[in-house]
């Protein structure tokens, strides 16, 4: 497994310096192809192959001319090959290339968010182990509902970035096809050994079938894919939000040395990193919509999904990055704290045991409308009078008439609520 800070930075991925050496070896391997079948004179491709290269400026001037980004391409290989340059893109189209690079590209994108997406799991799986134990109470609604432990929600996470890694491998797999079938896809200029072979190199698959253009629907797909990570993210983002809340406060956000909450108030500790994965996570969701909305182009081709794409996909896969390895971060240095978590359980006066008094009562021959009626009772003046629900539980005749005050005692005991949390772990982790 490679260190997470020794892969290559995303954004170096999508800078046109390594486009176009994509584009190049595209080209390049297509004239190697074209070789093989005696197309091309083997002194020809030598030349090609030590003499190819290409200047992002002098691109970046010819474009200003011609409008065209891949003649632009082409016109500065030629002016480095010299005549040998007339084979260069032999049969080919621009979205030969494009689209095929672009895959490359993607592809290359993957493999790092796959990367930080395990190491995120790994901080993950370790605070779940950590945390097993660690009572807190649940909440439904944002309101107390029964105890639960710390390490489960850990747990959950771990489960749902699992999915997502899987659903990463997928779209990986969706993306990692050509296609070098000329105008329209029909091989009119070209035979289909070429693209098989370039392919093969590149290790990537030939597209079945394309018009001009590989379907939009595989690059939706993987964006798709980057928002359900996106949301993942959010999600846990949100919680560590609401937990570092001053009335809440059982976990919360690292706070480094130096950092300051607020140009105002000194005491302020305020979660703004996650606040700020949260808003990313809107930018990667809206570019996954604009993804979707690239799917229906005019019958073989149009370009607008292009000048699309230049912004979505590079913003997205860099975005996702950065979000997943900062999360990283956040989880790694997460402030616990066990105490507080405690005392917000016992804030709701014992309210928490309230199905289990219910469920108890039926059992004891009560019908559940009465048990429900009865106990909820119970719970709302011990909520109005500050008063511990078990207490008031035994005041009551018709309770009292079914239970003992050892039985009541007994169904307030923590440790019925987190029993069978090894049997979660084990279907989570094994």
């Amino acid at each position: 497994m490679i260190p997470r800070y020794s892969r290559p930075e995303m954004a170096t991925i999508w800078e046109p310096e390594n486009k176009f050496r994509k584009w190049l070896d595209i080209e390049i391997a297509a004239c190697e192809a074209w070789a093989k079948l005696g197309k091309i004179p083997k002194k020809s491709l030598a030349t090609i192959k030590k003499r190819a290269n290409f200047n992002t400026r002098r691109i970046d001037r010819i474009e200003a001319t011609v409008k065209h980004d891949v003649i632009a391409f082409l016109t500065s290989v030629a002016e480095y090959v010299g005549p040998d340059s007339r084979y260069i893109h032999k049969g080919l189209t621009s979205s030969d290339i494009g689209d095929t690079a672009l895959a490359l590209l993607m592809r290359e994108a993957a493999d790092i968010i796959i990367g930080n997406i395990k190491d995120l799991m790994r901080v993950l799986k370790t605070n779940a182990k950590k945390y097993k134990n660690t009572l807190q109470m649940g909440r439904s609604h944002g309101i107390h509902a029964e105890p639960t432990t710390f390490g489960l929600t850990f747990a959950l996470w771990y489960e749902e970035m699992n999915r997502n890694l899987r659903r990463m491998h997928t779209a990986r797999e969706t993306i990692s096809y050509g296609q070098l079938s000329g105008p329209v896809g029909t091989f009119s200029s070209l035979p289909p050994s070429i693209e098989r072979d370039v392919c093969r190199k590149l290790r990537l698959k030939p597209d079945p079938v394309v018009t001009q253009v590989i379907q939009r629907d595989r690059h939706a797909e993987y964006m798709n894919t980057l928002a359900l990570i996106a949301g993942s993210i959010e999600k846990m983002a949100v919680e560590i939000r609401h937990l570092q809340r001053t009335e809440v406060l059982e976990a919360e956000e690292p706070f480094e040395r130096g950092q300051k909450g607020s140009s105002a108030m000194p005491h302020k500790r305020n979660p703004v990193g996650c606040e700020n994965l949260s808003g990313l996570a809107r930018v990667v969701r809206s570019n996954a919509v604009a993804a979707m909305e690239n799917i229906p182009l005019w019958h073989e081709r149009d370009i607008s999904h292009s000048s699309v794409e230049r912004i979505i996909i590079p913003d997205s896969t860099i975005l996702i990055n950065y979000m997943v390895v900062r999360l990283t971060g956040i989880l790694r240095g997460l402030q616990v704290y066990p105490g507080r978590m405690k005392e917000n359980i016992a804030r709701s006066y014992g309210l928490f045991a309230s199905q289990r008094v219910m469920l108890t009562l039926t059992e004891k021959g009560m019908s559940r409308e009465n048990a429900y009626r009865i106990v909820q009772k119970r719970a709302m003046e011990s909520w109005k009078r500050r008063t511990p629900f078990k207490n008031l539980l035994k005041e009551d005749r018709d309770i009292m008439k079914h239970l003992s005050a050892r039985d009541i005692d007994a169904l307030f005991d923590l440790k019925f609520y987190t029993r069978n949390v090894d049997y979660i772990y084990k279907r989570v982790f094994t």
